[in-house]
């Protein structure tokens, strides 16, 4: 059985340093014009030569009209390729993989951003009033969105990134697409499984056709929504096969949405099993259903902090790559993990909360839970901006008032944003 430390060639031919991955985090760190900053190129740098052998960035959109938050990187035509290209030399640093994810997020695109972003349908979110209701795609809005996602795949491999990752998890576009509870469209976009999932396997052709056939191609993809009547487990087995079919090098497997915080070990779901809620791994179950079906690379993303429990995961056979996120935000350089010094990272999620019983993230008020959740998120963020800034991370920092140095923060930068768009 592989270890951590050992090389894993993919479909395409590139070459995995180790068997860990940075999973991708939004950081909130582009200007006005929604360009990379020096900041991102310190912040890929202290991860690239902290040992993670492959690095996945946070949500780079498509559309500059849609952003999942204020402050992220957008391609589409504002320049700053100079400042791509540093970036991508910097996370490379280490001789290591930096794979751009690219993102839309569809419905999940703040108020602050968009008013009325478009999604598969005019399904709204009902999550304390932070989103727009949707307005329904066009075939025309579908056909230049698939083509927006081959046109941010070929400027990332022309900055110097080695890959890309399509984000079809957490409930953003694509995730909407698969799922029958936000996709209620009637065309061919739309309806069974298989017309919920072209738009996700049009993105996939168009970006293979953009990049070639020696560079890789990711897809983040949702083990299952957790919601009832949503996008299941059997239909993400489904997909994986297709997915397999069109030659992606790496799975990435997730779960949840928003509404749903499986993504945090959160599936709000008495009936889900216990190996998804208490465990490290939150989704190595559903991993192994995968592995039964297709041989694609398999990461995981969910819950590891412990070199016992990513080694065990490897061991079992039911995947190749771990993946880490909110851990490398207090602690970049996994060295002495790789090396078997260190036996676990930090686990901060085990304090950060709001408040004690139903005011914390166990609480049985969804909306208490969500934020919760959003603070702990946000908690991370400060944490994010400290390592980019050339800081150690100020993890004694309480929660509620990072949150509220947070929104303020993203009010004001979203106002800059608008400002200068309007000029």
């Amino acid at each position: 059985m592989p270890a951590l430390n050992d090389p894993l060639e993919l479909p395409c031919g590139v070459i995995l340093p180790n068997r860990l991955l940075k999973s991708a985090m939004t950081e909130g760190l582009a200007n006005s014009k929604d360009q990379a900053t020096p900041r991102l190129a310190a912040l890929y740098k202290r991860w690239a030569e902290g040992g993670t052998g492959t690095l996945v960035t946070g949500n780079v959109m498509v559309d500059r009209r849609f952003l999942e938050r204020p402050g992220n990187v957008v391609i589409e035509g504002n320049g700053g390729e100079a400042a791509l290209q540093d970036w991508a030399s910097a996370g490379t640093s280490a001789n290591n993989q930096l794979w751009m994810q690219i993102n839309h997020p569809g419905r999940q695109c703040q108020r602050q951003v968009s008013a009325q972003p478009l999604a598969p349908s005019d399904v709204g979110i009902d999550l304390i009033g932070m989103f727009g209701r949707p307005k329904p795609m066009t075939q025309a809005d579908i056909r230049d969105t698939i083509q927006r996602y081959a046109n941010v795949a070929a400027s990332a491999k022309a900055a110097g990134f080695t890959g890309v990752q399509i984000h079809a998890a957490h409930g953003y576009l694509i995730s909407q697409f698969l799922s029958p509870i936000a996709n209620t469209r009637d065309d061919q976009w739309g309806g069974s499984l298989e017309n919920r999932a072209r738009f996700l396997l049009e993105t996939v052709a168009a970006v293979r056709a953009a990049v070639g056939p020696r560079f890789a191609i990711s897809v983040k993809l949702n083990s299952a929504d957790f919601s009832k009547g949503g996008f299941s487990h059997e239909d993400s087995l489904r997909v994986a096969q297709w997915l397999s079919e069109a030659r992606i090098d790496l799975l990435e497997v997730s779960g949840g949405t928003y509404e749903k915080l499986a993504l945090m070990g959160d599936q709000g779901d008495e009936d889900a099993p216990d190996t998804s809620r208490h465990r490290e791994a939150y989704f190595l179950k559903y991993a192994q259903g995968i592995r039964n079906v297709t041989q694609i690379p398999l990461a995981i993303t969910g819950g590891f902090r412990s070199r016992d429990a990513m080694q065990q995961a490897l061991d079992s056979g039911a995947l190749d790559v771990i993946g880490v996120g909110r851990p490398l935000c207090s602690q970049a350089d996994i060295r002495p993990l790789l090396a078997g010094e260190q036996s676990s990272l930090p686990n901060w999620e085990a304090v950060l909360q709001l408040g004690a019983g139903w005011l914390g993230p166990k609480s049985s008020n969804q909306k208490i839970r969500t934020l919760n959740f959003g603070a702990a998120t946000q908690w991370y963020y400060r944490q994010i901006i400290d390592l980019a800034e050339g800081r150690e991370p100020t993890t004694h920092k309480g929660l509620l008032r990072v949150m509220m140095k947070h929104m303020y923060s993203e009010r004001r930068m979203a106002k800059r944003r608008a400002k200068l768009l309007r000029e």
